[in-house]
């Protein structure tokens, strides 16, 4: 049985490494062509075709997370159904290999492509892209991928605070900043811009640089006035870290699993929602997981009979049903942010349903064959 798990093991791990190179390939020379725009935008800052060159390299940990576990899909149907058209599995099953047993090997594989995707999602991409938009944010001169910046909210005492930042420079300078004051009554109390601002050292609070501030003061309807002042430099007392404002500028797939707790425990604090952000830190945790949904739905096509020329398009169907698992998958994060529903059930149930198709569809297989 050794012998035989070391086959399936090899004969596994070269099909979806070459699956995998082949992917990521075609992502990289995709990416590569879209990254030539940049480089005629800012070559006279000096964003030349190498450093697009090792931009885009950067970008291949993040495209290798979201493709392992379709890689693994498209080696691990290739490789049980060329046995099963060679009879090489028949002759395993003689062997003494039982259902049972080749379900252990594969969750095997499939446990160690689990751990790989879990090791480069959260802490090799994660990595790659904060070097990436260090590199480009040089010539650029600033981050955002929201064309409205980061949104934050925080309480301090009675009052509410709603901050806006626009950017990040290289060096972690927030720019184009705007802070709305609201008091306990929900009126806006004041309002502060400002060109630029500094995290303080003490984590406690921002440095704004020259900072435009002002106050509404409402006594009755017939009293109302605007107190305007301006300073070069301001101290505001938030506990809002730099960290936060990275990740709310980043795409909520990019942030790690500690990144989107932490976060989410901010916005519970602030009293805001934090509905799509629970549903992404469920798909964190489950995305990996879903390399074992591939491997179970790859093991009934050993126990098919193909003819010859019969198994592209049984391999090919294969392929479109762990495609439709990823449909449906994103389909639930959707769903479940429209519709309210608990954000462990909406990451969850696509991994549970394709599960217990794939272990049905097992089981009916062995009985019958």
């Amino acid at each position: 049985m050794k012998t035989l798990r070391r086959m399936i093991h090899r004969e596994a791990l070269v099909s979806v490494a070459y699956a995998t190179l082949v992917f990521l390939a075609l992502f990289f020379f995709f990416d590569l062509v879209d990254e030539l725009r940049s480089v005629n935008r800012y070559s006279t800052q000096g964003y030349d075709f190498a450093r697009a060159l090792l931009v885009t390299a950067l970008t291949v940990p993040g495209h290798l997370y979201e493709l392992l576990p379709i890689t693994v899909l498209i080696g691990t149907i290739f490789v049980m159904a060329r046995f099963a058209q060679s009879s090489e599995f028949t002759i395993m099953r003689t062997s003494g290999m039982g259902p049972g047993q080749a379900l252990r090997t594969l969750l095997l594989l499939g446990g160690f492509f689990v751990v790989l995707t879990f090791v480069v999602g959260d802490y090799v991409a994660p990595q790659s892209d904060r070097l990436a938009e260090t590199l480009k944010m040089r010539f650029t001169g600033r981050i955002s991928s929201k064309a409205m910046g980061a949104w934050l909210k925080e309480r301090q005492q009675e009052n509410s605070f709603a901050v806006n930042v626009r950017a990040l420079t290289p060096d972690g300078k927030m720019l184009d900043v705007r802070i709305f004051e609201f008091d306990a009554t929900g009126q806006l109390a004041s309002h502060t811009h400002a060109a630029s601002a500094q995290f303080g050292e003490d984590g406690a609070s921002w440095m704004l640089e020259q900072a435009q501030r002002s106050r509404f003061h409402l006594e009755d309807e017939a009293h109302a006035w605007v107190e305007r002042t301006q300073a070069a430099s301001l101290a505001w007392p938030t506990h809002i870290k730099a960290e936060m404002v990275s990740a709310t500028l980043r795409k909520r797939e990019r942030m790690t699993t500690l990144d989107l707790f932490e976060y989410i425990r901010h916005l519970k604090a602030n009293g805001q929602t934090a509905q799509r952000y629970e549903i992404e830190l469920g798909r964190k945790v489950f995305y990996p997981l879903s390399c074992l949904v591939m491997v179970v739905l790859a093991l009934p096509f050993a126990y098919l009979h193909f003819r010859s020329g019969g198994i592209s398009a049984q391999v090919f169907g294969g392929i479109m049903a762990g495609l439709s698992f990823f449909l449906l998958n994103n389909l639930f994060s959707h769903v479940g942010n429209l519709q309210n529903l608990s954000p462990w059930i909406a990451a969850a149930a696509p991994s549970l349903i394709y599960s217990l198709l794939s272990l049905a569809a097992f089981g009916w297989l062995v009985l019958r064959r």
